[in-house]
């Protein structure tokens, strides 16, 4: 199959949100809750993002979107957020090909981002990708997130 990775449009919107909340779920059943932020964005929320910043989208030959990423900068920042690939598309370097191309849409000299301290796959990949953990901050009793920086 040969993935395809560009910017999202504005008609595409509903169908990344719905590609989260299939997408999320393996993040919120590490928790046994699905009260998690990613499975209660609204629609209105992902349109904000997208015009805050940048949302790309991976759609596959029969152009169905399989993976997205979405970035925003502030100063000399780019923070990096819902990195997402379908369930049936995992373990195949799909992520991986997402985060490489958020990057060179947003060439700068520092990347951020986090997950949850629970997610071992996404800490590795980001890990591979270079990224370097500088913070660890408690949400609650069951949720620490991971901080994690990449200095180009």
């Amino acid at each position: 199959m040969k993935d395809s990775i560009s910017k999202a449009n504005m008609d595409d919107l509903q169908e990344i949100l719905n590609l989260q909340y299939l997408a999320y779920q393996s993040e919120a059943a590490l928790f046994g809750n699905k009260d998690i932020p990613p499975l209660k964005q609204t629609l209105d929320e992902v349109i904000e993002e997208y015009h805050k910043g940048i949302i790309l989208k991976m759609v596959d030959t029969d152009n169905l979107i399989i993976g997205s990423i979405r970035a925003w900068e502030m100063k000399e920042t780019v923070f990096v957020g819902k990195l997402m690939v379908h369930p049936d598309y995992r373990h195949r370097g799909y992520g991986t090909k997402l985060l490489s191309e958020i990057e060179k849409y947003c060439p700068q000299k520092r990347y951020e981002l986090f997950t949850s301290t629970r997610s071992i796959d996404n800490i590795r990949l980001y890990q591979k990708m270079g990224y370097q953990e500088f913070d660890r901050r408690r949400v609650d009793d069951q949720l620490e997130f991971v901080y994690m920086e990449k200095i180009v």
